[in-house]
């Protein structure tokens, strides 16, 4: 079924040449791999700020580790007479003697109860200081830059729902910011996009706009249903699940808002599959009211649905 508005390229490009993932990735992530050393030298601090908090600690552990093991084992091979402790027999042997002294001289803590001797040992050590001091800059700096970088925590419907609206039908899907902070002049952006032939036969991607019962909202404290009227201008106007199924469905959404907080723009971005759409079924209420009169928002409900027998 050909769209109702003519396609276009929102940076996804049209050609298709083979069976492909899902457009954007459920973290947000647009599915797309680079190759060369140009796109992975300019990727490695974007990688670092980006990844997950266990896997960094993970990466700075590692680091830290590997580097004193490194050190550890130049001192063992400069001899046993390059490190000096305080006291002959700290119950250590050697290896981790060099392996503490390290410790010491990466951190710059310097205690002093072992200390290098000769010219070879204090060039090392020398150099390990230096390099810590640099190492533990850039920590500090990758570790500010995560801390301080603002982005929308939205949490998202698991699915899509195509509902009762008026006096047809519409597809729909809920957020909820997941923080406490307020998000203001939220503006959504939502697009279907398609796999089908064009008259050469040729298969491609197309996209087209779904317009929206509501764009924009003046700020996101509850939960916020986005609804796309299925009407006579609709691509969706006439569509089955296997229609869907068939043309490799897709419904990517782009998200604006302004994080009172950090007094900046967010963004994000999320997307449903053909499979990931509920039919007959609308969102259940995700907030009720305490009994002191608050609004409580249940984030544990924002995927809650209740089917619809009569539609």
């Amino acid at each position: 079924m050909p769209p109702a508005t003519p396609s276009f390229d929102p940076g996804l490009t049209q050609q298709y040449t083979g069976p492909l993932l899902r457009a954007i990735n459920k973290d947000g992530s647009f599915n797309v791999r680079r190759r060369g050393l140009h796109g992975l030298a300019g990727s490695v601090y974007m990688h670092l700020v980006n990844l997950s908090w266990p896997r960094f600690w993970g990466l700075v552990a590692l680091a830290f580790l590997t580097a004193n093991i490194v050190f550890a084992m130049i001192y063992t091979v400069l001899g046993s007479e390059s490190l000096r402790a305080a006291e002959d027999d700290i119950g250590l042997g050697f290896f981790g003697k060099a392996f503490f002294f390290s410790v010491h001289t990466l951190t710059t803590v310097g205690y002093g109860d072992i200390y290098p001797l000769g010219l070879a040992a204090n060039v090392v050590a020398s150099a390990e200081a230096a390099l810590g001091l640099m190492g533990f800059a850039l920590a500090t700096g990758l570790l500010f830059a995560r801390f301080s970088r603002p982005n929308a925590q939205l949490v998202f419907s698991h699915r899509m729902v195509v509902a009762p609206y008026r006096d047809g039908h519409s597809l729909q899907f809920r957020m909820a910011n997941r923080r406490n902070n307020v998000l203001t002049d939220v503006l959504v952006d939502m697009m279907l996009m398609t796999v089908e032939q064009d008259a050469e036969g040729q298969l491609r991607r197309n996209f087209v706009e779904l317009k929206l019962e509501r764009r924009k909202i003046f700020f996101l404290a509850l939960t916020w249903t986005v609804v796309h009227p299925i009407d006579e201008s609709s691509p969706l106007k006439g569509m089955k699940a296997a229609d869907l199924e068939r043309l490799q469905a897709e419904v990517l959404i782009l998200i604006r808002g302004y994080d009172d907080s950090f007094t900046q723009v967010v963004n994000t971005r999320y997307s449903y599959r053909w499979e990931e759409v509920e039919w007959s079924a609308r969102f259940a209420p995700a907030f009720d009211v305490s009994p002191a009169g608050h609004l409580v928002l249940d984030l544990d409900r924002i995927s809650a649905t209740s089917p619809i027998t009569n539609a």
